[in-house]
């Protein structure tokens, strides 16, 4: 076999690929074989039939079509290794010229990851970041949210108020007709929380227990999601929170704390780390939107095209059904045209696609590797993101060859933390940044990772 590479563009070549009839014999072989096996001639017992009379019967254009189909994959594969070619995607395929006894002659267009140049070092990157400040009124909401948690009801014989617990009963009407799914009873609902319906509120605050109200709202799930009803509401019960007191017996009741003192103290550290892990995140982020500048990345147009429609798909018929929308609903909550959707998403695809290519490109040209115990790692983060057990995630990525998918993920999180520890990272007050820490710690680590793979989001594999 002989082959040859033409660049067509800097994402696309055409391989030309010369076949010696000799060496399509194993797949005349196994074509005639296989016709053996699937018709049958008088005379002659099922798969015994001799090659001159299924030429005859059958055609010998017939054997060499199954003979040819069976061994383009494997010849044009031998062709893409000796030219040690990344390819991405299917080839488009088109036989020149087939001579029986003679040759196989064939060329395949396919799309093929860039060459890229990226800068031998990252020192000439700076970006800044968030400063890291604890105010003493995020301590204080933070120690208030925990209040709320902790905060206890009772019932009372007055009309309903912003911040009370009602028990209601609801029933919903589409054209007048209750849904099948439309009645609910005993719901407990916390007045001003906004997690049950529009219009409840207005609906029920005045109301005692035993009074009724109806509104319209527009529904978000169950049958009759996206449409407006009708939803009558009945109060069977009002009762009014109760918040503890801000002492050091509720430090003892909702911490391992004996004062509270030392559980706002705890919360300003545990807020601190929150905001440093925020702006380390941030830092990487950014140092992706630079590095991503400063190499110029070609786009294959197929492989672009494949991406945004993987995008769209799996947002219309995986994300939105589970929120009760549809898109048009969807753009209309974002307050965005179909126009500026197709652009974002475009946009989107554009950048995860470059992320991918130049964060593999600087794991192969750095060497970098993913040991076992990095693997596991990162497999239960995204085991627990996932909502499944770590056997449960493992099992699933086993049986769906996602392992290299996962090792990819790893790889490119620290090729990225390699480009941040180079880069230069200033917070808002102008104070130098030291993120090696958290790149050492597990979770600065992990973070590397997931800025790499949300940029590269849903990216179709490559």
């Amino acid at each position: 076999m002989k082959s040859a590479v033409e660049t067509l563009n800097p994402t696309r070549v055409r391989l030309t690929v010369e076949v010696p009839f000799e060496e399509l014999k194993d797949s005349l072989d196994a074509a005639y074989k296989k016709i053996n096996q699937q018709v049958t001639v008088k005379g002659f017992r099922k798969g015994k039939i001799p090659a001159r009379v299924i030429d005859q019967r059958f055609g010998r254009g017939a054997v060499l079509e199954e003979a040819v189909n069976d061994a383009l994959p494997k010849f044009y594969t031998d062709a893409v290794n000796e030219a040690e070619l990344s390819v991405l995607g299917q080839p488009e395929v088109d036989i020149t010229e087939l001579k029986d006894g003679e040759t196989l002659n064939f060329t395949a267009e396919v799309d093929v990851r860039p060459a890229l140049e990226l800068p031998e070092d990252f020192s000439s990157i700076e970006v800044e970041v968030d400063a890291v400040e604890v105010t003493d009124e995020d301590v204080e909401k933070s120690v208030e949210q925990l209040r709320e948690r902790f905060a206890s009801t009772s019932p009372v014989e007055r009309a309903a108020e912003e911040g009370d617990v009602v028990t209601v009963d609801l029933e919903a009407k589409v054209d007048g007709e209750v849904l099948e799914d439309g009645i609910a009873s005993g719901v407990s609902y916390t007045i001003g929380s906004g997690e049950l319906l529009e219009g409840i509120d207005d609906a029920v605050k005045g109301l005692e227990a035993g009074g009724e109200a109806t509104f319209t709202s527009e529904l978000k799930g169950g049958t009759g999601a996206g449409k407006e009803a009708e939803v009558t509401v009945k109060v069977t019960q009002v009762a009014a929170r109760e918040l503890p007191e801000l002492d050091d017996e509720f430090a003892q009741l909702a911490s391992e704390f004996d004062t509270l003192e030392e559980l706002k103290a705890d919360s300003r550290k545990r807020l601190a780390n929150m905001k440093q892990y925020d702006q380390a995140t941030q830092a990487q982020e950014r140092v992706l939107e630079k590095l991503l500048e400063l190499v110029e990345v070609p786009v294959p147009e197929k492989l672009l095209e494949d991406e945004v429609n993987t995008r769209k798909h799996n947002l219309e018929h995986h994300q939105l059904p589970q929120m009760g929308l549809d898109l048009d609903k969807y753009l209309e909550l974002q307050g965005k045209t179909a126009e500026e959707f197709e652009t974002e998403t475009r946009d989107a695809a554009v950048k995860g696609i470059k992320t991918q290519f130049v964060l593999d490109e600087l794991t192969k040209r750095e060497k970098l590797s993913v040991n076992q115990e990095e693997l596991t790692e990162h497999l239960m983060r995204r085991a627990a993101s996932s909502g499944m057990s770590p056997d449960q995630f493992a099992q699933a990525v086993v049986e769906g060859n996602q392992v290299q998918l996962l090792v990819g993920e790893v790889a490119r999180g620290k090729a990225l933390a390699l480009v941040v520890e180079s880069a230069t990272v200033k917070d808002t007050n102008g104070e130098v940044i030291d993120l090696d820490d958290e790149d050492e710690d597990e979770e600065g680590a992990e973070a590397s990772a997931e800025t790499a793979d949300a940029a590269a989001e849903e990216k179709a594999d490559a």
